[in-house]
């Protein structure tokens, strides 16, 4: 049965006289109360927020004093009392509800100001488990919601960075708000306790093992609108979900044009990317062309990595996204405006860089403050019509498994170690995928299609136009390893490999026709490794 409404009209202008705030976050709160002040309201306040206040030389009513019940359980109740709700939630326009104030002696709110326990930040800061818990807010997020429900009547703040509009509109219209921006705030406040719950109940499924929690909530708070997304007809924005991730949300842009929603969808792809590799070990660089490598390497300086990187599809990575794993340095950065680049993104940079790349003025530079833990275990999520389809980040490292020997011969030193870098890299080229690698760099590859033969043909096809390009005789793949996020339904993939010039393969294993393909690499003398892991990633 639904409730029933009165349907009673909501007042456009709404006088401000009695206000309570209770804010955790106290910034700009005494500039903004001494203005409500001089607009004659009445402030009401608890503990922490009403002795700031106090502080300022404002007068202020105690919310205990206002119930006439004392803050107890450590300060766990201070605002869930029937004099607090009942003047937020009371219709103004309905006589039962306003002869219900009156009977019980509830005075009428206004304008609620409140923001949050720091429940994020508490998790960030590696808390143990009673403390997060205890920096769950009970009463804040139950004021937010009532005042917003309520938005007829009650003006709610939850952003300090509200407080300029709100006192904007009381010194226009003599202390009054207006509907539009009371539906406004009541927004931003249901999506201020949406994402804010949503955290805790993210932070729980992780905590008590969850794996399919009944309810799944994902939020986020807003880093940038966007002109559009993917294509021109479709609105976008960027939202920073709980879990903080060194990448493109964290990072400072430094200089060039507002990325836009294919952009960062690139440069978290090439971050991601980069993470694989221990800037601790060796420089590293991938280039990203729609959210696909177009080359990767290591090296013994970024520059020599970026060089190398570049060999393998010098055409695609005019216009892509740059990852370094490492500080930009000068060497490299001159390196890389060699060539049209829409990003470069990168821990950090040097003065002398900053100002290399400042000479290419549209060339957006991100600065990410750290690399990506590539073994991190975070939710990943996507829209499908009517519903949310969940998983956790493909979190699989080479450290993670024991690569085994399924072919009669076994893959030389040199060998393994490309091997390990192609497993790296096929993890994130979109499926079906092939990767050819030689001595610690791309040569070819294939992403995206149908066909795990065709994948496989064309990183071979690439490889020769690279080699062209470049002036050799010989196809980049002569000699070179090859990784395959999946496993080879068939000899036929396999036999393209041969064809091409691999001399040794990775791949999951697990299909029916195993024992044909490992023969067929016997017969061609090829060293096959089983992961036993698979990277489909769509």
């Amino acid at each position: 049965m639904l409730l029933p409404s009165k349907h009673i009209p909501a007042p456009d202008h709404v006088r401000i006289r009695r206000a309570l705030l209770s804010v955790f976050d106290k910034t700009g709160l005494e500039d903004f109360a001494k203005q409500l002040a001089k607009h004659g309201v009445e402030l009401i306040s608890t503990g922490g927020t009403a002795a700031a206040l106090k502080a300022a030389g404002l007068a202020v009513t105690d919310v205990s004093d206002l119930t006439g019940f004392p803050e107890i359980l450590d300060g766990r109740v201070k605002t869930l009392h029937p004099k607090v709700h009942g003047g937020i939630l009371a219709v103004r326009g309905d006589d039962t509800h306003l002869a219900a104030l009156d009977a019980h002696g509830i005075g009428a709110i206004d304008l609620l100001v409140s923001n949050l326990y720091p429940f994020v930040e508490t998790v960030a800061s590696g808390a143990d488990a009673d403390t997060i818990v205890e920096n769950i807010d009970i009463g804040g997020p139950a004021m937010i919601r009532a005042a917003a429900k309520n938005h007829a009547y009650v003006t709610v703040v939850v952003d300090p960075a509200d407080y300029r509009t709100v006192i904007g509109e009381m010194q226009a219209f003599k202390g009054e708000t207006i509907l539009r921006t009371r539906k406004r705030l009541a927004l931003k406040a249901f999506g201020r306790t949406a994402t804010y719950d949503a955290a805790i109940a993210n932070w729980m499924t992780d905590q008590y093992g969850e794996l399919a929690p009944a309810f799944r909530a994902i939020g986020g708070k807003l880093i940038q609108s966007m002109r559009y997304g993917e294509n021109p007809h479709q609105p976008a924005a960027l939202y920073r979900a709980g879990v903080k991730r060194c990448g493109v949300t964290t990072a400072k842009q430094i200089q060039g044009k507002e990325l836009s929603y294919n952009n960062i969808n690139d440069t978290d792809a090439a971050y991601e990317l980069v993470a694989e590799f221990d800037p601790k070990r060796t420089p590293a660089v991938a280039i990203i062309k729609h959210a696909n490598p177009c080359g990767v390497a290591e090296g013994a300086t970024l520059k020599e990595a970026y060089e190398r990187a570049l060999m393998c599809d010098p055409v695609s990575a005019y216009g892509g996204i740059i990852a370094l794993n490492r500080q930009l340095d000068a060497e490299a950065a001159t390196e890389i405006i060699k060539i049209f680049t829409e990003v470069i993104i990168a821990p950090d940079a040097t003065e002398e860089a900053l100002k290399i790349v400042a000479t290419k003025k549209n060339l957006r530079l991100l600065l990410a403050g750290g690399v990506p833990k590539p073994g991190a275990i975070e939710v990943a999520a996507k829209t499908v019509a009517g519903g949310l389809l969940v998983q956790s980040r493909d979190f699989g490292t080479m450290e993670d498994i024991e690569p085994e020997t399924m072919t009669k011969r076994k893959p030389s030193p040199e060998e393994m170690l490309d091997l390990e870098f192609a497993w790296r890299v096929v993890k994130h080229v979109k499926s079906n995928a092939i990767v050819y690698a030689k001595n610690r760099a791309t040569v070819g590859i294939g992403a995206g299609q149908m066909s795990r033969v065709d994948a496989a043909v064309i990183a071979g096809r690439k490889a020769e136009d690279a080699a062209r390009a470049a002036g050799l005789t010989d196809s980049l793949t002569k000699g070179s390893v090859a990784a395959s996020d999946a496993f080879f339904p068939f000899a036929d993939g396999l036999d393209a490999l041969v064809e091409a010039g691999a001399t040794a393969v990775i791949q999951p294993g697990g299909s029916m026709r195993d024992e044909d393909v490992i023969a067929a690499a016997d017969a061609a003398n090829l060293a096959m490794v089983f992961t036993r892991m698979r990277h489909f990633r769509h």
